[in-house]
């Protein structure tokens, strides 16, 4: 992919998150500071770094360094990805069925491996209590609705 490509990759994406700002409702409280304010001033910065560097890449200015010899991709780089795509695909589909902290902990083992973490029991404990951690701290302290911790678990 050519830095121009990127670029203009970069715009859509903006172009994307604008249209969502403006799908965010009102909020019903009278306030100075709405929901949409934050949001709308990170993707305003951040179409303006996009344009900024599609500016440059249409001036030759950005090199793609990745096409530059010694930087090919590091063996078993298919399956890498294939594993970070998988951790996020496994969340998303087990969630429901079962609960939050065991699809959470396949998740973060998944995408451990991505980053060549063993598939283990270490592995496994420690996403595990990372996912925990994560539902007692966002579900019962904060009452974010996260759903059950476990399918059993109500």
């Amino acid at each position: 992919m050519t830095a121009l490509r990127l670029a203009f990759l970069l715009m859509a994406l903006c172009a994307v998150a604008a249209w969502q700002i403006t799908v965010i409702p009102e909020s019903l409280m009278q306030m100075t500071v709405g929901p949409v304010l934050a949001p709308a001033a990170i993707v305003g910065a951040l179409s303006l770094v996009a344009a900024l560097y599609g500016v440059s890449a249409w001036r030759g200015r950005q090199v793609d360094v990745s096409q530059a010899t010694g930087q090919e991709p590091l063996p078993g780089a298919n399956t890498r990805l294939l594993s970070l795509l998988a951790g996020g695909a496994a969340f998303i589909l087990l969630v429901i069925p079962l609960g939050f902290v065991l699809p959470a902990t396949l998740c973060g083992m998944l995408i451990a491996r991505a980053f060549d973490a063993p598939l283990n029991a270490k592995s496994a404990l420690i996403c595990g209590l990372i996912a925990a951690v994560f539902w007692i701290v966002f579900a019962r302290l904060l009452g974010v609705g996260l759903g059950p911790a476990l399918p059993w678990w109500i």
